[in-house]
């Protein structure tokens, strides 16, 4: 039998299983806010903000994990929880000089789009933008 004071956490993405580890607690952000998940949780399912999810471990050395996610959804139940994203990055994974370039680069398309007038094209970089600036933070964490 499972032990009841943890929960399975694993995120995948299109690439594949970018984490796959036991949790006291995880935190996401939803598209409705916070949201702390801890063993025994009812079971949810929520659909993922672009942000960092925060593994948080009490009974070893690292406390908490976090990975960059940029999108896509969390189901818990039976203390598993499966994120499924878009992309995601691990804190160690994360290369800041690129990640700085990306947000340098959607600040200047923000710039080009809102001269032109170009509505869609501002929204894309809008959203580049938040991601670089997320996997920034992560990496910094």
């Amino acid at each position: 039998m499972a032990d009841k004071s943890v929960l399975t956490v694993s995120i995948v993405t299109p690439d594949g299983q970018v984490y796959d580890g036991t949790s006291t607690m995880l935190v996401v952000k939803t598209q409705n806010g916070q949201l702390g998940i801890m063993p025994n949780h009812v079971p949810i399912i929520a659909s993922l903000s672009i942000d960092e999810v925060r593994i948080k471990h009490d009974d070893s050395n690292k406390k908490e994990d976090a990975v960059a996610v940029n999108g896509g959804f969390v189901e818990f139940s039976d203390n598993t929880a499966t994120i499924v994203a878009d992309t995601a990055e691990n804190e160690s994974d994360i290369d800041v000089n690129r990640a700085e370039n990306a947000r340098q680069r959607a600040q200047e398309t923000i710039r080009k789009a809102q001269d032109a007038h170009d509505n869609s094209e501002l929204r894309r970089a809008q959203i580049s933008l938040r991601r670089a600036i997320n996997r920034i933070n992560v990496a910094k964490h």
